[in-house]
């Protein structure tokens, strides 16, 4: 297996995302290539004592200043369209880039394609909720969404939640702002009738509407929502876990007597952090395109990038592709 890893993309670039790089190859045992100005990641490699790892010259460098839906096609020598690139042509099983989300989206729907029959490609990061985690599909890719781009995210959120996590009946619950069948707007509406016959036929386990308060219960296992929603809920997350785990830091070192309660608590804090940190999990699928493409976070470390190359072996190792494909006649309207 051989995993393309964009080397110039992602605000630690390149050293950081090298030396995951590096990391990946030793502990994954996978081949990497690094895409990336030639001179500069190799002088990396040099550094981490790694002197043959595979690496592709590109020039440019997409920034977060770019037009994310038209960088890919006006820097066709830059580090991220050149990865996408080389997947499309089959040099490669998976494309891990720290750059633009919204680039590699574009990019890879244009580059890569999305799944003959998907709408859109989605954004499918995993919450921890004390077990396996929750899928929050989407996250921002598609602010504004039709019923048959929600009913499509619950099939690719119940299929990932299957091959990646490990669950044998994902239970697919639709973000509102109430459980009772008449909450919502009219997009609500309508895709809560769409799961609800694709629940009923068995195809999925549609457990009705979820409020933001079941997120992190442990009630539901893939949460669908429109890109606008699914991303106001990613980023407080995201900021209540941050905000949390400094405010749990500054009150053990309060006093003595907390200082002595962290020492006996060390370890159970530090799994309680490893679960908690979004480093452990690496990045994010963009389920719905055709070959796998991981958007590590934008502040990647090198242990960011192994854990987001670890995601991208798993997710060719799954089969998910494959199933989607499999069962695409029943994501369609019409």
């Amino acid at each position: 297996m051989k995993i393309i890893i964009d080397a110039m993309s992602g605000d630690k670039a390149p050293e950081e995302i090298v030396k995951g790089a590096v990391m990946a190859r030793r502990e994954l045992g996978v081949d990497v290539v690094l895409v990336g100005r030639q001179e500069v990641v190799k002088a990396c490699l040099e550094k981490e004592g790694c002197t043959d790892m595979e690496v592709v010259d590109a020039r440019d460098v997409i920034t977060m200043e770019d037009d994310p839906s038209t960088a890919t096609r006006r820097k066709k020598d830059a580090s991220m369209t050149v990865a996408l690139t080389m997947l499309r042509d089959g040099l490669g099983d998976a494309v891990v880039s720290a750059g633009s989300t919204g680039a590699l989206l574009t990019g890879a729907t244009l580059i890569v394609k999305r799944i003959n029959g998907i709408r859109r490609a989605a954004l499918a990061p995993v919450l921890p909720n004390g077990g396996k985690g929750v899928v929050l599909i989407d996250s921002g890719a598609n602010v504004d969404c039709t019923p048959e781009y929600l009913m499509q995210f619950a099939y690719m959120g119940s299929f990932y939640a299957k091959t990646m996590l490990g669950l044998s009946s994902p239970r697919v619950g639709l973000a509102n702002v109430g459980t009772e069948d008449t909450k919502g707007g009219v997009l609500q509406h309508e895709t809560f009738q769409l799961l609800k016959e694709a629940g009923e036929a068995g195809r999925i386990n549609f457990i009705g509407n979820v409020e933001g308060n079941g997120v992190f219960s442990g009630d539901v296992d893939v949460l669908v929502a429109d890109g606008f929603t699914g991303n106001l809920m990613l980023k407080t997350a995201e900021s209540m876990i941050k905000f949390m785990m400094g405010n749990l830091k500054s009150v053990f070192y309060k006093s003595l007597k907390n200082k002595l309660a962290a020492a006996v608590l060390k370890g159970d804090l530090a799994q309680m952090k490893k679960m908690l940190d979004v480093k452990e999990v690496g990045g994010t699928v963009m389920l719905g395109i055709s070959r796998p493409v991981i958007k590590a976070h934008g502040s990647s470390d090198a242990r960011c990038i192994l854990a987001a190359a670890r995601q991208a072996v798993t997710c060719v190792e799954s089969g998910i592709t494959e199933e989607i494909k499999a069962n695409i006649e029943y994501m369609k309207i019409g």
